[in-house]
């Protein structure tokens, strides 16, 4: 598993966000405070504070987790 932070403030981002995460077969989890919920949620992204950072838990490894890093990277904080 990877942890990243990402930011998610406009819709157009979540909507992005979530049709190139769900490419992929493994599990997302977004993390906000005590909150978890699967990334590829669209409704599930919306219940969180999307004005602050959150971290996305990738649960993959290898050649699959750097491919998804890739195509995430846009959205990452530092």
């Amino acid at each position: 598993m990877k942890t990243v932070k990402i930011s998610l403030n406009s819709i157009d981002k979540v909507k992005a966000f979530v049709n190139e995460i769900s490419r992929f077969d493994c599990d997302f989890d977004l993390v906000s405070g005590r909150y978890v919920i699967d990334a590829k949620s669209i409704m599930g992204i919306f219940s969180l504070d999307l004005s602050k950072t959150i971290d996305l838990n990738i649960h993959t490894d290898g050649a699959a987790l750097e491919e998804i890093l890739g195509v995430i990277e846009k959205y990452e904080v530092q």
